[in-house]
């Protein structure tokens, strides 16, 4: 048969193909024709290592030339080896990720920065025992940073006797002597996230802001040597500071430095003051500072009312992200005044606003028309019974109701009818809702992909008369569905890609067999706790389903490395049960 694909030049093929939002579409086209195999090796950019993958890592390389980033992830090996063969691949590296790793890996950073001096982004979050000696290598290596995580390092501390901290035991710990170094070498620094560095001071904040002009974002959170008038200098100096993210503001109470250092901050559009006390006072001031803001979070924040929220939301009304989860004192009253200053929201977050009922998610999904995403966990979400009829929302994709104990099956199908472009709904731990709810909105929302309904109790089967091609993952963790409803999602689910079952203990072999048959593109499954399934089906579904790319067993297999090595051949990661 003749290859239509040749008729057209790889650069056009190329154009079409960066059209898809996730490179996990590249698979089924790479099988399409060996033309298409070559593009799609080639627009690949990133690249998730782990142990199990780093035996395969030369033929990766050679494969994927064109790789940017790369996120070390889950390696117990050797660190400073892994990173020596990444600076030999002739990879042109911007990013690296090497979060959540038991040490520093001093030697190999080192040798990759010498051969990959276009770094632009590195993360060594929750790095255990980072020290300022890591820093400086980090500066002398990599001039050219523009984006750095160094957040929430791990360290094996010890205490004395009488419970005092032994910072003996410590081989090490960042200092404000390791930012300053950092500040000094890294003159293109756009963003740097301080977060839990317990050390260090506002005379790091003082270098950053000294010697960074171009810093743009920068994230302090659990910093407890850094005070208000600390942060408060950093927004005054840093004139392209457009993001701002600290805690624990307020304590003992806001500095009038502080408070009054938002109108320097002429470019700032994006604030988190999350787990603060704040005030009416310090919201005034944020209010008439007059800045571009676009994304306001403000969750779990104490001692600020009604008065001063209104004020600043009335002063912003081109506001698009707004968090306000934990603000108990919101009512379904007072939302209709604040919905009149919300028309071009995009995202808002009311969870923990235990006061507020259906009738504010109605108002909001009517009143904000660009409305995407919309959290409201743990609210009173399906009390409040009415007639009025609400709009449609066609641009809401996104639900999070989870936790919403008198959520009903009327009230879901209600905002099902509000919102048919819907292609995100999370239910879980919302017991009154049954199958006929959730089968009433999967037949109201044909766009559905993803659907999370973990421990509703309510939910024991899903019987559908319809196709739902789009829906792509499902998690149901707990003892939710049985082998009709696997069945059931077999029969009508051809693109699911993720299936959760989480402790699911009413599937069998029977069931997950159906799924693995037929959902062909199926690369994740979780099956964990699932005790009635038995676990010789692994290598079967193995086997038999090519795109599977991870299995969590139940809790009784444990691969042999033989078996590790039959799975891996086959492109399928099987974890520990």
């Amino acid at each position: 048969m003749r290859d239509r694909s040749a008729e057209l030049p790889p650069e056009c093929w190329e154009l079409i193909f960066n059209f898809l939002d996730h490179h996990r579409h590249f698979e089924s086209l790479s099988l399409v024709s060996t033309q298409f195999l070559s593009i799609t090796n080639h627009l690949r950019r990133s690249l998730i290592i782990s142990s199990q993958t780093s035996p395969f890592l030369p033929n990766l390389f050679q494969r994927f030339p064109n790789l940017k980033g790369i996120e070390i992830r889950e390696f117990d090996g050797d660190l400073n080896f892994l990173l020596h063969q990444i600076s030999n691949s002739g990879l042109d590296l911007e990013s690296l990720t090497l979060s959540s790793q038991d040490h520093f890996p001093l030697m190999g950073l080192r040798e990759l920065g010498l051969r990959m001096r276009n770094l632009r982004k590195l993360s060594c979050s929750e790095m255990n025992c980072l020290q300022d000696t890591h820093l400086f290598e980090i500066g002398n290596s990599f001039p050219l940073l523009e984006d750095l995580n160094i957040s929430f390092p791990q360290y094996n501390s010890r205490f004395d006797p009488i419970g005092s901290l032994d910072l003996q035991c410590f081989s090490g710990i960042v200092t404000d002597e390791g930012i300053t170094h950092l500040s000094m070498k890294l003159k293109s620094l756009l963003k740097i996230d301080l977060s839990g560095n317990q050390f260090i001071s506002d005379k790091s904040l003082q270098f950053l802001s000294e010697n960074c002009l171009l810093l743009r974002e920068i994230v302090i959170r659990e910093c407890d040597f850094i005070t208000q008038n600390g942060i408060g200098s950093v927004m005054r100096r840093c004139i392209n500071l457009n993001y701002i993210s600290v805690d624990g503001i307020g304590i003992p109470s806001i500095e009038l430095y502080f408070q009054e250092s938002f109108v320097f901050a002429k470019n700032l559009s994006e604030v988190n003051l999350s787990h603060s006390f704040i005030s009416d006072e310090l919201l005034s001031s944020i209010a008439d500072a007059c800045l571009p803001l676009k994304k306001l979070t403000i969750c779990h924040c104490y001692d600020f009312t009604f008065v001063g929220v209104s004020y600043l939301l009335y002063k912003y009304q081109f506001l698009e992200y707004l968090d306000l989860e934990g603000a108990n004192f919101l009512t379904d009253e007072s939302m209709i005044d604040l919905c009149e200053f919300l028309r071009k929201l995009t995202f808002i977050n009311l969870s923990l606003c235990s006061k507020l009922t259906s009738l504010t998610f109605f108002m909001l999904v009517s009143n904000c028309s660009l409305l995407k995403d919309v959290t409201l966990e743990r609210t009173n979400l399906g009390v409040e019974e009415f007639l009025v009829d609400f709009g449609i929302n066609p641009c809401v994709m996104s639900l999070n109701l989870a936790r919403n104990e008198s959520l009903s099956d009327e009230c879901i199908k209600k905002i099902a009818f509000c919102c048919p472009n819907l292609q995100e709904l999370k239910i879980s731990h919302c017991p009154t809702i049954t199958e006929e709810g959730i089968r009433e909105v999967l037949r109201s929302c044909g766009e559905i992909r993803h659907l999370e309904m973990n421990h509703c109790s309510g939910i024991k089967c899903l019987d559908m008369d319809f196709e739902l091609p789009k829906l792509e993952v499902v998690q149901a963790e707990g003892p939710v569905l049985d082998d009709e409803a696997l069945m059931m999602i077999a029969k009508r689910c051809h693109g699911l890609l993720q299936l959760d079952l989480e402790g699911c203990l009413n599937v069998t072999i029977k069931g997950v067999n159906e799924v693995v048959q037929s959902c062909m593109r199926l690369r994740e499954i979780n099956l964990k706790w699932c005790d009635n399934v038995k676990v010789d089906i692994i290598p079967r579904m193995v086997f038999s389903r090519p795109s599977l790319r991870k299995i969590i067993p139940p809790c009784r297999f444990i691969p042999t490395d033989k078996q590790n090595k039959f799975f891996l051949r086959h492109g399928c990661l099987v974890c520990k049960g």
